[in-house]
């Protein structure tokens, strides 16, 4: 089945590389949670050592809270009901119930919705999943090949 997409395909794809960025993230780990759990020790001060830092990780999730909340309300509602078919929640049949669900939840407020989809585990992978159902996707277009 295939569909017009309302929000640019290389908008979604933009988000789809973010959302991986920002998944491939971990967090620093304080030592002083569990010392003997920690890979790498700054013999010195005892502190965790790690490449990573919570700044980037927030720099990315800021991004895409940024790219998330310039989408017009019924763009940031299919970015919402792809991700459900991606999942599963919806089928693509049931397109119409899932766009309208996502309108009904984005007119109670855009930060309700955003925050859904930040909340998802491997939102990139549902993005991507939900583009793949409606054969499209960000093959050739920017970063993802």
């Amino acid at each position: 089945m295939t569909m017009e997409l309302l929000t640019p395909l290389d908008t979604i794809c933009r988000l789809i590389i973010r959302a991986r960025e920002m998944e491939a993230q971990v967090p620093a780990q304080d030592a002083d949670e569990d010392p003997d759990n920690v890979d790498d020790f700054d013999d010195e001060g005892g502190e965790a050592l790690s490449v990573l830092e919570d700044e980037v990780n927030t720099g990315v999730e800021e991004e895409i809270r940024a790219l998330l909340d310039d989408l017009a309300d019924d763009q940031l509602a299919e970015v919402l009901a792809l991700a459900w078919v991606g999942r599963g929640t919806y089928d693509t049949s049931e397109w119409d119930d899932a766009t309208q669900e996502a309108s009904d939840n984005v007119e109670q407020g855009n930060d309700g919705a955003i925050d859904e989809l930040m909340d998802m585990p491997m939102l990139a992978g549902l993005l991507d999943a939900g583009l793949a159902a409606f054969d499209l996707s960000c093959e050739g277009i920017g970063q993802i090949d």
